[in-house]
């Protein structure tokens, strides 16, 4: 029988790229949430960004139909076709786009979506901008194929968002591309169409590719629905069932890609993954029955309610919310007004609130000590009492710098 030491892994078979992928620290706080409630502690989470609401009725339908039928089978590496023309369908009726359903790929989640991207554009030594602040897997699924995430401080007169200007000052000989994300996570703001056009265009003169990731983009309010799609068919675009569709556990996304590229990501998705979950797939289906959009509607609605309640909110405690959310679930706070540490604010707030609240350290150097992510994707009641909470907790404590 082996002795310990004999059984032990050794650490020095470990993969170099490890070392290059950081914790997501938001899932310690998670942890930490977790065991307070086990004592009975009372915890509001306002850090995960996930729906309260679940999968609308036809969706459930939909899946419950399939387990009885038995249609359990893998289906072809892109998915199926009712799902795909259904997606191609949407773009039609909200966009005004005609998106060709051979170049939508189901994907297990957007995350799949974005390794299978990475993993057919980026090779080893070579570049992709991105904004920081900015999604930390985004970066972290370019260094797992050996490339490098540029990461440019984009501050708030920029809505956190790369621009035309900064996407030409950074481009170096090994920059071979750009990810954005629109609306984006963690900070809830969309780039213009007009700058968004411009990058397109500066991207396309450097000969690299474009990857927006559109998964929030059926959660933007104070503009008319755009996807990049419009912009041409040369452009990658990401999205998933988790966040309009309120999907998140059953793991659905897709990815829409340039006609040239569909061989090779097809065959990448065959390797990689064979389908995406048979039973999500046909159950989202049902995600564009008319009953179900005139739902997503309506909760889209709750959704730019709680933001307009919680931004004035925030900053009647004291924190500074530069620019106001036009999409998804989040409000990107500055706490300097309370401490310079936003990673130790949380857990103290976590501690003696009962608030979950997200510090910047996980989307970026650039405003990882003076940022917080707060997600209003939990009920009107919640972020109410979490206001009253956070009220008790900051008195007397403003920060002097």
């Amino acid at each position: 029988m082996p002795t310990p030491a004999q059984s032990a892994f050794s650490l020095e078979n470990l993969a170099g790229r490890v070392d290059h992928i950081a914790p997501f620290h938001v899932m310690e706080l998670i942890k930490m949430a977790t065991v307070l409630e086990q004592q009975g502690r009372s915890i509001i989470h306002m850090g995960i960004g996930e729906p309260d609401f679940t999968a609308a009725p036809a969706v459930i339908a939909a899946a419950t139909r399939a387990m009885s039928d038995g249609k359990m089978q893998y289906t072809s590496a892109k998915g199926l076709l009712a799902l795909r023309q259904a997606i191609s369908t949407h773009y039609a009726q909200v966009y005004g786009l005609e998106i060709d359903p051979e170049r939508i790929i189901i994907t297990a989640g957007a995350s799949a979506a974005l390794l299978l991207a990475c993993a057919t554009l980026v090779e080893p030594g070579t570049k992709v901008l991105m904004p920081d602040p900015s999604y930390p897997c985004n970066r972290h699924f370019v260094a797992a194929f050996e490339g490098e995430a540029t990461m440019v401080p984009c501050g708030p007169e920029q809505r956190f968002q790369l621009s035309d200007d900064v996407v030409r000052a950074h481009w170096g000989d090994a920059t071979r591309g750009v990810l954005l994300a629109s609306p984006s996570n963690p900070t809830g703001t969309s780039i213009a169409q007009g700058e968004l056009r411009r990058i397109v265009a500066t991207v396309r003169e450097k000969q690299g590719y474009t990857i927006v990731d559109e998964i929030y983009q059926g959660l933007t309010y104070d503009e008319a629905p755009f996807s990049a799609l419009s912009l041409g068919d040369d452009i990658i675009v990401i999205n998933s069932f988790s966040k309009y569709f309120n999907m998140t556990g059953w793991r659905l996304g897709w990815l829409v890609v340039p006609p040239s590229l569909v061989p090779h990501v097809e065959k990448l998705a065959q390797n990689l993954f064979i389908c995406a979950s048979t039973i999500a797939q046909h159950a989202a289906v049902g995600c564009f029955e008319a009953e179900s959009l005139a739902l997503y509607e309506e909760r889209k609605a709750e959704f730019r309610r709680r933001r307009d309640y919680i931004v004035p909110a925030l900053r009647a405690l004291g924190f500074v919310v530069p620019v106001v959310p036009d999409g998804a679930f989040y409000v990107y706070a500055d706490c300097r007004a309370f401490s310079d540490d936003a990673d130790q604010l949380t857990i103290d707030i976590l501690n003696e609130a009962g608030v979950v609240l997200v510090p910047g350290l996980d989307f970026g150097p650039s405003t990882a000590h003076q940022y917080i992510r707060v997600s209003y994707a939990t009920s009107m009641a919640n972020l109410e009492e979490a206001v009253r909470r956070l009220k008790v907790f900051f008195e007397g404590r403003r920060h002097v710098a």
